[in-house]
C-alpha cells in the first residue's frame, strides 16, 4: 500500500504536519517495506497550495494520505479520487502511519 504523510521533515522519525498545503515535505511510503521518497513541497508558497498538493498526490498513487490539516478543496479531490484521507493525525511519522493502518483495517471489519 502507498501512503502519502505530510510532513515536516524529510524522513519518517519527522512529525506530521498540521498544514496540508503548505508543509515542507510530503513522504510517499510503501507500507509492505517502510521504504519511502521524502518529497519537497514545491507548492509551499503558491496560492491554492492545497489543491495543488492534492493533484499530486493523486497522480502519485497514493492510496491513503495522512496529514494534520486538510481544507475541503484538497480533501474532496482526494476522496472523490478513491483516496482515504486521515486528517487531525499528530506525532511521529512512522508511528502514525501503523497506527491509521490498524484504525482502518479495523473499520473495514464493520462495514
Amino acid at each position: 500500500m502507498k501512503v502519502a504523510v505530510i510532513s515536516e521533515g524529510d524522513s519518517l522519525s519527522s512529525y506530521i504536519a498540521d498544514d496540508f498545503g503548505h508543509a515542507p515535505y510530503v513522504l510517499i511510503v510503501n507500507t509492505d517495506t517502510m521504504t519511502f521518497e521524502a518529497v519537497k513541497n514545491e507548492f509551499i508558497s503558491a496560492e491554492g497550495a492545497g489543491m495543488k498538493m492534492a493533484a499530486m498526490l493523486i497522480s502519485s498513487g497514493a492510496d491513503i494520505v495522512i496529514t494534520g490539516g486538510i481544507g475541503p478543496h484538497g480533501y474532496n479531490m482526494l476522496t472523490e479520487e478513491g483516496i482515504t484521507v486521515s486528517f487531525d493525525e499528530d506525532g511521529i511519522i512512522e508511528d502514525r502511519i501503523k497506527a491509521v493502518i490498524e484504525r482502518l483495517e479495523r473499520m473495514k471489519k464493520y462495514e
